[in-house]
């Protein structure tokens, strides 16, 4: 987990649901025992796992105690507050200002108002062409998504910096340099923006780590005042307030009228993106073309950090009801900030078709049949996942359809291996699976038939095979396990151990033959017991002969006693 980095990952929180995997465009995402990563150096920073993530293991770096920093420092600390507010936030422009300044910052602008400025010299740049391929710098995602993936357009890409980092350098040229500026806005990207330059953004929050903050702050909204005091510095933004909307940057520059021969598309996704660049040759183009790209699916105002339950349409309404229009567009920016975007490099293997297909058979497609192209594990095909295995960035258990096959082979060879019967039944009380021992221990007049059909006893009643139905019934509607010993049915007894797996839906139950080991139980019984009689007549005999022993003995000594004492009577 790298917290330096803008999004990261709680491992205790991530479960295998390669959600992430899925929804990442460039799959900028490393499975390592069965946790996701984010791999920085491929990361576009637009926020999609962070969105989808269905158990909030994707988490965004908080930089709150970064600008609290600059705040103990005394340190002069102005915001740059991101278009999309209006249209996220209920307040009214004075209360945010009050409330942002309730936290400690000095003063509040627009970053609108670097956005007027951008279009005013993309307009001017491309009046100054004849023709081509213009693709806005506003969006950050997308502007690393062409330099780390579709590094052809890298000309096209307008050499202007972002609005943000224009209204920056606007607010340190008027206020002076030792001022320090942080962004506030629906961006994760913006955090990538500031942390690449320090020198004109100090750090970059989300609109979630603006609430967060207010509520640990205990500033409660209601305590805030609405006056007319508060107002942005220096002035008010208009039409750049229109940024955050599909097609808001279009707008700003044709209002300028300064681009009347450009023709204005508007594409909001890197999907979307991709599909618009992909076969374009840019060279075949004979007039000018300008894309305002975006990387969220309704522009800023859904970016990944919004944080609100407003509606999409009211917080479209709400940013174009904000939204003012100046009478007279000047033809030259005040602010400039010129950039020039090259190419990151992403480390790219190129496997040959051989290696491909030996880390196929690590998740069992041996064949191009095997490959189903399912999705499941975050990838579009098996050889994305193949490669993706050979660049240590997947594991084998990704593969659903792979992990489904082998456990089913080891259920199947647990089952077959078993001596003891298994069977297991639905609701309508019809076998769903069932091992072989079952077929010979009830069917045993039928097994040849049964054990050649594929699908053995599957389908067959429970009710017409066994005598105990009963006991799944009850199973079924309890979930409860029943255990039976020496059950009997018929001529034989049975060890009985019923379990529900799914209430009301499917039961099972081991049971075990325990006829011929009770009859043995019952033979050494009997043996016992005859022994121990035969042993007690015995002792009985020894007993009564050693009693007649005794009383013969006993007769002859008195006799002889009686003798001896005749004999000395006389002699006396």
């Amino acid at each position: 987990m790298d917290k330096l980095y803008p999004v990261y990952t709680l491992n205790n929180e991530c479960h295998d649901c390669y959600k992430c995997v899925r929804e990442c465009h460039v799959k900028a995402i490393s499975i390592q025992q069965g946790h996701a990563s984010v791999l920085p150096e491929k990361c576009i920073a637009c926020g999609n796992c962070v969105k989808t993530c269905p158990n909030n293991a994707k988490r965004v770096r908080n930089d709150i105690e970064k600008v609290k920093n600059l705040f103990r420092a005394q340190q002069e600390v102005y915001v740059s507050l991101a278009p999309s507010w209006s249209g996220i936030f209920e307040y009214s422009p004075s209360k945010m200002i009050a409330l942002l300044k309730k936290l400690g910052f000095k003063h509040i602008s627009e970053t609108a108002l670097g956005a007027q400025e951008v279009s005013i010299e993309c307009a001017k740049y491309m009046k100054e062409r004849e023709k081509g391929l213009f693709i806005s710098s506003a969006c950050p995602v997308v502007v690393d998504y062409i330099r780390l993936y579709n590094p052809k357009f890298l000309p096209c890409i307008t050499p202007v910096a972002s609005p943000a980092l224009t209204h920056a350098k606007m607010l340190k040229d008027i206020y002076g340099a030792h001022i320090h500026v942080v962004f506030i806005g629906p961006c994760i990207a913006k955090k990538n923006e500031s942390d690449n330059n320090p020198d004109l953004i100090d750090a970059a929050l989300t609109f979630e780590e603006l609430k967060f903050w207010l509520q640990d702050e205990f500033i409660s909204v209601d305590d805030i005042e609405d006056t007319a005091n508060e107002s942005f510095v220096p002035e008010c933004a208009h039409e750049g307030a229109l940024y955050p909307l599909e097609g808001g940057m279009n707008e700003t520059i044709k209002q300028g009228a300064m681009a009347d021969d450009v023709q204005f598309i508007n594409i909001s996704s890197i999907e979307n993106l991709e599909k618009t660049l992909k076969g374009l040759d840019i060279n075949s183009i004979n007039k000018k073309i300008f894309i305002e790209a975006l990387a969220c699916n309704g522009g800023c105002l859904a970016g990944p950090c919004a944080s609100t339950k407003k509606s999409e349409l009211l917080r479209v309404s709400d940013t174009l009801s904000k939204a003012k229009t100046r009478d007279i567009i000047p033809k030259e920016p005040k602010t400039v900030v010129s950039i020039e975007y090259k190419q990151k490099t992403v480390e790219k293997h190129n496997y040959d078709y051989e290696t491909v297909s030996e880390a196929l058979k690590k998740i069992g497609k041996y064949t191009e049949e095997d490959e189903l192209n399912c999705g499941g594990c975050g990838y579009n095909t098996c050889r994305e996942l193949a490669c993706a295995l050979l660049s240590g960035e997947a594991e084998p258990s990704m593969c659903v359809s792979y992990m489904r096959k082998i456990a089913m082979q080891k259920a199947a060879a647990m089952l077959r291996c078993m001596p003891s019967a298994i069977v297991m039944v639905d609701k309508d009380l019809k076998i769903v699976e069932s091992n072989e021992a079952f077929m010979k221990m009830f069917c045993s007049d039928m097994y040849d038939i049964f054990s050649e059909r594929p699908e053995g006893l599957n389908g067959a009643c429970i009710d017409r095979i066994v005598d105990f139905a009963d006991i799944f019934k009850e199973t079924l509607k309890t979930a409860k396990d029943i255990h039976k010993e020496h059950y009997p049915v018929k001529n034989r007894l049975y060890d009985i151990s019923a379990f529900s797996i799914e209430k009301n839906e499917l039961a099972g139950a081991i049971i075990t033959d325990v006829t011929q080991s009770e009859l043995g139980r019952e033979k050494i019984a009997q043996k016992a017991h005859e022994v121990i009689n035969k042993n007690i007549a015995i002792v009985q005999e020894i007993a009564c002969l050693l009693g007649e022993h005794m009383v013969e003995t006993e007769l002859l000594l008195s006799t002889i006693a009686q003798d001896y004492e005749t004999s000395d009577g006389d002699k006396k």
